[in-house]
């Protein structure tokens, strides 16, 4: 990216979608009133039935294609829609993401300015002295209205305050948080994401992370930009936790390459004691015992996913959020 002006910057958003209703619709109407507008909103969604055409009047600028739900695949879905844009950034949103104010693109977009020294801090390329390039940044994500208590603060654990440059010299403070990135809402510098290939074409979760760790691993940046915020959060059942889980240890065991040396086990135990913490000194002490059930959920599905190749077929079906994922992967 070489420019100083925010306004030469071409943006595309662009977002997979499955039965998109009032939270999609209310997306567009904010992603129509940012500061900083797109110059397209790309969406690829799966079955066509369910799509609302009131989409495309109240919003010109959409652009849409329609798949199967056969067709879907976490990485494949997304680097299509890259190659379809010819923008300088992509935004990666989930149709559940909702800006949280007019300038969620505009805090994204001047993580990648030439001229933004302060966004960079002290972070240095360890090449020599050329500067730190950025080539994802990612945004803050804030609890719904309607979030559980747990869950607020488990978000407030992943999602600080403070905005930070992570390269490859965090990677012994940081582990495995060094590179994480979450599509819910991400910026790429479409250059850069070309040059490296894009995410993984056939991974059932965590495309992301595992094309973050690409960016890391080849010198570039990721910008955690707190300034820029989004509504996104869920309430999920402790069987839902287990199947999530399921498949993001799956998506690390078919990256060894990716995850293999930095475990993520510790950062699990972290966030359990600074939640558990938070809710005692809240007066919520009971709070802990679901905190413990759920994170109980999570473990169990992660020890399951990353042992999948020793399940019998059916049990990893069951275990899987992503059913559809499994058809021919296993035979």
């Amino acid at each position: 990216m070489h420019t100083e002006d925010l306004t030469k910057l071409k943006i595309d958003v662009l977002i997979p979608t499955h039965q998109p209703g009032r939270i999609f619709s209310e997306l567009l109407k904010r992603l129509d009133a940012q500061s900083l507008r797109p110059a397209h909103v790309r969406v690829i969604n799966t079955e066509e039935a369910y799509w609302d055409p009131q989409f495309e009047a109240d919003y010109p600028g959409l652009l849409v294609e329609h798949i199967t739900k056969e067709e879907f695949d976490h990485g494949w879905t997304r680097h299509k829609m890259a190659l379809a844009s010819d923008a300088d950034l992509l935004l990666y949103m989930t149709q559940d993401a909702l800006p949280a104010d007019r300038r969620l693109l505009e805090h994204l977009a001047e993580q990648f300015l030439d001229g933004n020294t302060a966004a960079r801090g002290s972070a240095e390329d360890t090449a020599g002295d050329e500067p730190l390039r950025i080539a994802a940044a990612y945004a803050r994500q804030l609890p719904r209205l309607d979030c559980s208590t747990l869950e607020k603060y488990t978000r407030a654990f992943n999602y600080s305050r403070e905005s930070r440059i992570k390269t490859k010299n965090d990677l012994t403070t940081l582990g495995i948080k060094t590179f994480f990135c979450s599509n819910v809402c991400a910026m790429y510098d479409r250059e850069i994401y070309l040059e490296l290939g894009g995410f993984p074409y056939h991974t059932i979760f965590n495309e992301d992370m595992i094309f973050a760790r690409g960016l890391i691993d080849a010198g570039y940046g990721i910008a955690y930009a707190a300034d820029a915020r989004v509504v996104h959060s869920h309430n999920y059942t402790g069987k839902q936790q287990f199947h999530r889980n399921f498949d993001l240890a799956v998506s690390q065991a078919q990256y060894p390459e990716v995850f293999a040396d930095v475990p993520a086990e510790g950062e699990g135990i972290r966030m359990i004691r600074r939640v558990a913490g938070q809710v005692c000194r809240a007066g919520r002490p009971w709070l802990v015992f679901p905190l413990i059930w759920q994170s109980g959920c999570k473990y169990m599905g992660y020890l399951l996913g990353k042992r999948y190749r020793r399940l019998p077929e059916k049990l990893v079906k069951r275990c899987s959020q992503n059913k559809s994922f499994w058809e021919g992967e296993l035979k």
